[in-house]
């Protein structure tokens, strides 16, 4: 387990607010938009981070999390693994409160600098699934 009940409960409903989604897309195909939809449901605001900068269920996207003009809450990942450490990394940088790998996102080196860092992190899991868990 990457991610103790207690953090997942804190990142959750503890840590803020607006979450960017690094992958998230237009791409309706995509797992990314229907777990951003659900966090919208759950008061979250999204911030769509992909190469594309595309505006997604209402909100503009950004290249990068360094394009990011505003402080973000947490960053939750929809890149693969051997992606996503670099992505953590950037996620400490930008001043993020917490890091969340979504179900099959895998990387101990990243989970372990990002702890290090102060970060809350969650890893191999998915907020669509755990909010109603924690409600």
């Amino acid at each position: 387990m990457y991610g103790d009940e207690a953090t997942v409960r804190r990142i959750l409903t503890e840590l803020g607010d607006t979450w960017a989604v690094v992958g998230l897309s237009a791409n309706q195909s995509r797992v990314a938009h229907r777990v951003a939809l659900v966090l919208q449901r759950y008061g979250k605001r999204i911030v769509p981070v992909h190469p594309r900068a595309e505006t997604v269920h209402g909100e503009p996207g950004y290249a990068s999390l360094a394009d990011i003009p505003f402080d973000v809450d947490v960053v939750d990942v929809f890149v693969n693994s051997e992606l996503a450490g670099a992505v953590a990394d950037e996620a400490v940088a930008k001043g993020a409160r917490a890091v969340w790998f979504q179900l099959g996102v895998v990387d101990e080196a990243a989970h372990e600098r990002t702890r290090a860092a102060g970060l809350d992190m969650v890893m191999d899991r998915c907020p669509a699934i755990e909010f109603p868990l924690v409600r």
